[in-house]
């Protein structure tokens, strides 16, 4: 039976970017990870522990990160799931996503990759922004497609799945958002956000 990780990088455990991380972890049989519930880390600290020899390839610094690492390491998929936010992915996201992919850059212009063990990534990115923002030529287009392109390189071939325009809080009328349309909002998630988690379910089950 295949090992797949799933990993939630928002801090709300309950919400848009969760569920989908978790329709896919169901899909998967995968365990979840909640980034935001363990104990202390950062991102890359430049060390270059993993460029020496007897760590080749592997984070060493040691903090609330390193199990999941490992964990990745051991897997046969990753699914990893990360809100927007000031266009770019939630800082849990960035420190994980610094910390794997640098621990494989080689520097080799022979070997570039230290990963010797390809799995297949889905890549959940959740988003107040409309479907246009990732489209082709969107605000956030290259920003997706750098994120699976590197994936892909060096961690093994990437899916992306996005769900946007998402309902942010239950309730608008508790906040002055003239901006938004709450009860519009509301429609579109119930009419989309269900077709959403049985793609990211079965976007799992083929990963498994």
């Amino acid at each position: 039976m295949k090992k797949i990780i799933a990993i939630n990088a928002s801090p709300r455990r309950n919400q848009n970017t969760a569920q989908l991380v978790r329709a896919a972890a169901e899909g998967a049989g995968a365990e979840v990870i909640d980034l935001y519930t363990l104990e202390k880390y950062s991102g890359c600290i430049s060390c270059f522990g993993c460029k020496t020899e007897n760590h080749y390839g592997e984070c060493i610094c040691n903090d609330g990160l390193r199990p999941v690492l490992e964990k990745i390491r051991e897997s046969d998929g990753l699914i990893i799931g990360t809100p927007n936010y000031l266009g770019e992915a939630s800082a849990a996201f960035r420190a994980l996503y610094e910390r794997l992919i640098f621990q494989y850059i080689t520097y080799d212009l022979d070997e570039p990759n230290a990963n010797k063990s390809k799995i297949p990534v889905l890549f959940i990115m959740t988003s107040n922004a409309g479907d246009n923002a990732y489209d082709k030529g969107g605000f956030y287009h290259d920003l997706v497609s750098n994120y699976r392109d590197t994936l892909t390189r060096f961690i093994g071939p990437t899916k992306v799945l996005i769900a946007a325009d998402t309902v942010q809080v239950k309730d608008y009328s508790k906040f002055h958002w003239t901006m938004f349309d709450g009860e519009a909002k509301q429609r579109r998630h119930d009419a989309v956000f269900g077709g959403l988690l049985e793609e990211a379910k079965a976007i799992g089950r083929e990963m498994a």
